[in-house]
């Protein structure tokens, strides 16, 4: 288990290796003007929003400045499909992204939606995918990409703990069905399609709980 895991990591770095050296640097204070663009659906702390129905907004506070750069880019250049992000994205050159990545970065991070009533099969069933994986069906654990505690593992793998589960969930259903594609080495969807939709609920429930940790 120990050499997939280094062997997803590695090859999630080889895909960031040349994003990162080509990316300005980031400045925070300059970032917090152009988060003005983002506060309506992402909220002044960088909360986001988790919606019942229709389109979740992700928490933003306290991601990875590389990884979130990088989604935004890709939104841009058409690698990542957001038919909401596009005309936003659009507005930013390159320096204002790594600001706006770099203001995000340093907030603290907020609690995750979307997981309250969890029953317990959908408990136990989410922190077994999330933690142990399922290698009966070769799933591999959340854990062993996005780190301990599921709070991200440098630039490639975001912390998921404390992120709304409507999110996570379209997602990962996202990359289920093909339409997110932007992942290293498609890591994200070969895992997503060996998923059932009640495996994807439990786990981004599951997730929705977790403590995100702190900056």
């Amino acid at each position: 288990m120990k050499r997939i895991t280094l062997a997803l990591t590695a090859l999630g770095l080889a895909g960031l290796t040349g994003f990162a050296q080509a990316a300005p640097e980031g400045d925070a204070a300059r970032g917090a003007e152009v988060a003005n663009l983002c506060v309506a659906c992402h909220k002044a702390d960088g909360s986001g929003m988790n919606m019942d129905a229709g389109e979740s907004w992700p928490r933003l506070a306290g991601l990875n400045a590389t990884y979130f750069a990088k989604q935004l880019h890709d939104i841009k250049n058409g690698t990542r499909v957001s038919a909401t992000m596009t005309p936003f994205v659009n507005m930013l050159d390159d320096q204002k992204i790594a600001d706006v990545a770099a203001y995000y970065s340093q907030l603290e991070p907020t609690e995750g939606q979307g997981g309250e009533g969890i029953d317990e099969a959908t408990r136990k069933r989410g922190e077994q995918l999330a933690e142990r994986g399922d290698w009966s069906q070769y799933i591999v654990s959340c854990k062993s990409c996005h780190g301990p505690g599921n709070r991200g593992a440098g630039t490639v793998f975001p912390g998921i703990a404390g992120q709304h589960a409507g999110y996570i969930e379209a997602q990962l259903k996202a990359w289920k069905d093909g339409t997110r594609k932007n992942d290293p080495q498609d890591l994200m969807g070969s895992i997503a399609r060996r998923m059932s939709d009640e495996d994807i609920h439990a786990v981004a429930m599951w997730l929705a709980n977790q403590n995100a940790g702190s900056k």
